[in-house]
């Protein structure tokens, strides 16, 4: 893999870190005026090979993937413009900003022969392998429950009126974008699509601090829990009548859990292996790019667009309209 990287973000710096593993050729880095002494950083510190500050030109160098790494509300036009000129493409979670802008990337990869992934490290865990071969211990699913609730360093600035992206919604910030489309990811992935959703959010100035999001799978219910403007303990359970599966990290750095039985007899889980969460995904797109694996790669779009579909409904119920949608 030749690949663009578009950010100079935290996110970015945890990819590098594992960059050694992953036998990435090549990497060229897109910047700002603002972000260039960060990114001429990044390139002496992880032997990288260029950067650039405009985009044009990033596409023109010899890459064949773009990761895209911005705020939100970029994901679309700079994911579109890629695979315009022919390049596959990696987008950050949430992968755009609504489900219109999903489908639309999704037909031009389909039509330019491409690859575009979600950048939603959870499916490629190995734990989370295991948590779905686990499921079947704890019987029928009664109540499943996911709460991802962190105070934000962001949410102090942002109460004095200071906005930055992650709680704007001219930029398709807020909790559900952030935080709970982990728990949705999760939850998808495991269990599908859900017959109903309702959302309850907090809203300040237009978007949502935090949240609760109700999943109905019929013969279960789904809990989904994301806040930015207060914190609590990371609790996960998956309860059935044949047991509880409980998790205390959040499910985008799964690698250890614990199955208890109706005996209280305990079974723990735990495959850390000391990789970077980030390491087993992009494995995973560097494998299904060079093998041409376009079947895993459509099952994985899928759940993404079902998460966008779940959280495009969530978001409409509390009214939360992004610049994005109009």
């Amino acid at each position: 893999m030749k690949l663009g990287i578009l950010g100079t973000g935290m996110i970015v710096k945890d990819l590098l870190t594992t960059y050694d593993l992953l036998g990435i050729e090549y990497t060229a880095v897109l910047a700002t005026k603002a972000t260039e002494d960060e990114a001429s950083a990044l390139v002496d510190k992880y032997h990288l090979d260029k950067y650039f500050l405009d985009f044009d030109e990033l596409l023109k160098d010899d890459i064949d993937t773009v990761y895209v790494a911005l705020p939100n509300h970029l994901h679309y036009s700079f994911a579109k413009k890629a695979l315009e000129h022919g390049k596959h493409v990696i987008v950050e979670k949430p992968i755009t900003a609504n489900v219109q802008e999903l489908k639309e990337l999704i037909e031009i990869a389909k039509e330019k022969q491409l690859f575009i992934f979600e950048a939603m490290n959870i499916h490629y865990l190995p734990a989370y392998q295991a948590l779905k071969q686990c499921l079947t211990k704890i019987g029928q699913p009664k109540i499943v429950s996911l709460n991802y609730s962190q105070y934000s360093s962001r949410y102090n600035a942002f109460k004095a009126g200071n906005i930055l992206p992650a709680f704007d919604f001219h930029k398709a910030g807020g909790a559900l974008m952030d935080l709970n489309v982990y728990n949705i990811h999760g939850l998808t992935g495991l269990f599908g699509e859900p017959k109903r959703v309702n959302y309850l959010a907090n809203i300040e100035n237009n978007i949502d601090t935090s949240g609760i999001l109700t999943l109905d799978y019929d013969n279960f219910k789904a809990v989904s829990i994301g806040a930015k403007d207060c914190k609590a303990p990371v609790m996960l359970t998956f309860q059935g009548d044949g047991g509880v599966i409980k998790i205390d990290t959040p499910i985008n750095q799964l690698t250890k859990f614990e199955y208890i039985n109706n005996n209280n007899e305990v079974e723990t889980v735990d495959l850390n292996e000391g990789k970077h969460r980030l390491y087993y995904e992009f494995k995973e797109f560097i494998r299904m790019i060079e093998q041409n694996d376009v079947t895993k790669a459509a099952k994985m779009m899928e759940v993404s667009l079902t998460v966008s579909k779940i959280m495009n409904e969530a978001r409409n119920q509390e009214g939360i309209v992004f610049d994005n949608d109009r």
